[in-house]
C-alpha cells in the first residue's frame, strides 16, 4: 500500500487556482533560473500542451515569471511579477510550442543573462506542485529540485564519476540519486547528484579541480 504524507494530501502552499499550472510553474521556473546562474536578462518561454492553451487563464504566465524572479508558489507578489520584472528590466516573451511526446504541462525555457550566455532547460509540472527537469542545454537529464543537486557537465573518460563521487563521500555528503547521460561514447556527458545535506563551495570547487569536468552548477531544493 502507499504511504501519503500531508503535501500528498493537501497540496503545496501557493497563489493560485492551480498547483499543476501555478505552484509546479514557479517551481520550474525557479529551477531554471538557478541552472541559468547570472542575473536574468530576457526569458522566452516555450509552452507545450496545456501550458501553452491555458497559460493566462490559470496564471501560469505569472508563476513562471515568478520564479524566474526567485519567488516561492505562495508569494503573495506572484501576482504581480510580470510587472515585477517588466520594473527589472527583464524581457519576456510567451509562446505556444509543440515540444515532441511529452508531459502536456512542459515548458522549455530559453534564458540570457546579463552576459549574454543562452541557457535551455526543460521541464514539466507533473501534479501537485511536483516537477521533473528533463533537459539542460541540449542533454537528457531527470531530477526534480526537491534535493540538493550537482550538475556536473564533463567528458565521458574512466574515472570521472568515481572522482566525483569520491570528492562527496571525503566531504561526508551522502548521494541520494546519481544518474549519467551521455549522447556519445567518449564525448560530452552529464552527471547529476542528487544529496541529503547542502553542497558547499569547498565541494563545488574540489569537483570543478576534477580534469574531465568542464562545468558545475549548484542548485538548492526549491520549496513546495
Amino acid at each position: 500500500m502507499k504511504k501519503y504524507g500531508a503535501f500528498d494530501i493537501i497540496g503545496p502552499i501557493m497563489v493560485g487556482p492551480s498547483s499543476s499550472h501555478t505552484a509546479g510553474a514557479a517551481r520550474l521556473a525557479k529551477v531554471a533560473a538557478a541552472i541559468a546562474g547570472e542575473r536574468v536578462k530576457e526569458v522566452t518561454f516555450l509552452l507545450h500542451g496545456s501550458f501553452g492553451k491555458t497559460y493566462k487563464g490559470h496564471g501560469t504566465d505569472r508563476a513562471l515569471v515568478a520564479g524566474i524572479l526567485g519567488m516561492e508558489p505562495s508569494d503573495l507578489r506572484l501576482r504581480e511579477s510580470i510587472e515585477i520584472a517588466k520594473e527589472k528590466g527583464i524581457k519576456i516573451e510567451f509562446k505556444e510550442k509543440y515540444l515532441g511526446e511529452v508531459h502536456p504541462n512542459t515548458v522549455k525555457f530559453v534564458i540570457k543573462d546579463e552576459n549574454d550566455r543562452i541557457s535551455e532547460i526543460t521541464g514539466s509540472s507533473i501534479g501537485g506542485g511536483s516537477i521533473v527537469i528533463t533537459e539542460v542545454n541540449g542533454q537528457e537529464v531527470n531530477f526534480t529540485g526537491q534535493y540538493p543537486t550537482v550538475i556536473i557537465s564533463h567528458r565521458d573518460v574512466p574515472g570521472a564519476v568515481s572522482k566525483v563521487s569520491s570528492i562527496l563521500y571525503d566531504y561526508s555528503v551522502n548521494i541520494a540519486f546519481m544518474s549519467v547521460f551521455r549522447t556519445t561514447k567518449g564525448k560530452a556527458a552529464t552527471m547529476i547528484f542528487e544529496v541529503d545535506s547542502f553542497l558547499t563551495e569547498d565541494v563545488i570547487n574540489e569537483i570543478k579541480k576534477v580534469e574531465a569536468v568542464d562545468n558545475v552548477i549548484k542548485i538548492n531544493p526549491v520549496k513546495a
